[in-house]
């Protein structure tokens, strides 16, 4: 038996009975905020933004903030609300005139939680073993909870900023269904959401690997958003004679040219720049493919090696295009009439105008009794340029809290929120606070999480990063 000093036994015990050390204003704003949201059903099948709206205006009148300050927009008879609100600024010194606003951006509505999938309530904020869980925890609520608690923190320490500071959380992002609360902003209340450039937390999650703080991402791009249908048609008729012009048939064997297919590679400065610094923590033979593709003529056989290897990597690389769903036929015993595809594409910003992925769809399907059509057209999203005003206070920020972190630019590969402020002129920056574990991304998944300490010193890093970019006059 091994015998363990009392001494020892004592100071274990009275080690592991040290109170955590309390959170700073910022993080217990940011918890209970997120706890308030993740409580209220923002999802577009039953849930509504405009009560989550409503408990956002009264923390943020309830902080000081005026109430002609505070707004909550949306069109008439929608359920979904965007609430938007200002912190004024002191204008440029000496009397020059104030820089335009900054913006700061998260969503309020969420994708739809079955209880019945979930091992936990997705509608109540949970902590358990080190993680907080909830439908939006990491996508987006736990970004919209730091910005507001950033946002409140400022008015509560009377920091007067050098130009003035709009909050606005939206309706719509993750659905469009009813509507999108960004576009609809830009096309109806400009006034209160234009901006030099937007801060959003909707992208850029910094990340985590085994551990380890392997990037600050910042999205300066994403891709565009498409989706394309496939389809075949014949006369039908009886399934006991059957005829070689089967629209099944046919549009399985164009679906089987398009898996085969690869769109070309095409890396931008933020592509290249991510995948440069993705090298660092690969191993030696994954590294090599990855320098070798960022060079002025990428290396074919390394771009296989890559996309063989990860979606992600295939992702940066090259618009993609796939089939995500499927109908046909209308009897058991009947030849098909008709068989559909749904085809999803996520185009690279410099490949979303024109016709170029229409006409790449029909050249690939190569069969004109299959016809493509565009069910939701690109919209095309310029990258945003990395300015240094951006970069500096963000590297700065960064090194008091984490040494050694590089700052990484990103293309995202889904979709925000940032494509329709990139097109309206507002540049847009994809800079979230909350390191995520890059092995562990639920995100519209069962059981949603993120890791607890890091949501806490995100709001403390959120706040800082707040006052660099618009700091005290």
């Amino acid at each position: 038996m091994r015998i363990i000093p009392l001494f020892a036994l004592l100071a274990a015990a009275a080690l592991h009975a040290q109170p955590a050390a309390p959170r700073t204003p910022a993080q217990q704003t940011a918890r209970e905020v997120l706890k308030e949201l993740i409580g209220i059903n923002t999802d577009h099948d039953s849930g509504s933004t405009t009560v989550a709206a409503q408990a956002v205006a009264r923390r943020l009148l309830a902080a000081g903030i005026p109430a002609a300050d505070v707004q909550i927009v949306g069109p008439a008879g929608s359920k979904n609300h965007n609430v938007i609100a200002r912190i004024h600024g002191t204008g440029g010194a000496g009397g020059a005139p104030a820089r335009k606003p900054i913006l700061l951006l998260a969503h309020l509505d969420v994708v739809t939680a079955r209880a019945a999938d979930w091992t936990i309530p997705p509608y109540t904020l949970t902590e358990k073993d080190g993680f907080l869980y909830g439908r939006g925890t990491s996508d987006v609520k736990q970004g919209a909870a730091i910005l507001l608690a950033a946002f409140i923190q400022m008015k509560r320490d009377g920091i007067a900023p050098d130009r003035d500071v709009i909050l606005a959380l939206t309706a719509g992002e993750e659905s469009g269904g009813d509507y999108v609360g960004v576009e609809w902003l830009l096309k109806n209340r400009r006034d209160l959401i234009d901006a030099e450039w937007c801060w959003n937390v909707d992208g850029g999650d910094p990340q985590l690997q085994r551990g380890k703080r392997i990037a600050r991402v910042i999205q300066a791009s994403e891709k565009v958003y498409a989706t394309y249908q496939l389809e075949a048609t014949a006369a039908g008729g009886h399934s006991s004679l059957p005829t070689r012009d089967n629209p099944v048939y046919r549009l399985a064997r164009a679906l089987g040219r398009l898996d085969a297919y690869d769109f070309p590679v095409h890396l931008s400065e933020v592509t290249r720049g991510a995948l440069s610094a993705a090298a660092r923590n690969e191993p030696a033979d994954v590294a090599a493919d990855l320098t070798n593709i960022i060079g002025p003529t990428p290396d074919a056989a390394a771009a296989r090696r890559l996309s063989a290897r990860s979606p992600f990597y295939n992702a940066q690389l090259r618009t993609t295009c796939v089939a995500t769903m499927l109908e046909g036929g209308h009897a058991e015993n009947a030849l098909p009439q008709r068989a559909r595809a749904t085809v999803n594409c996520r185009i690279l910003p410099e490949e979303a105008a024109g016709d170029f992925v229409l006409n790449t769809l029909t050249t690939v399907v190569a069969d004109p009794q299959v016809k493509v059509t565009v069910a939701y057209g690109a919209v095309p999203s310029p990258a945003s340029p990395l300015r240094p005003e951006i970069l500096r206070p963000l590297e700065a920020v960064t090194a008091t809290f984490w040494t050694g972190v590089p700052l990484v630019p990103q293309m995202e590969t889904g979709a925000t929120d940032g494509a329709y402020l990139r097109n309206g002129g507002i540049p847009t920056y994809g800079i979230a606070t909350v390191f995520m574990d890059v092995d562990d991304i639920r995100a519209h998944g069962r059981d949603e999480r993120i890791i607890a300490k890091e949501f806490d010193t995100g709001a403390d890093y959120a706040f800082a990063l707040l006052k660099a970019f618009a700091p005290k006059k």
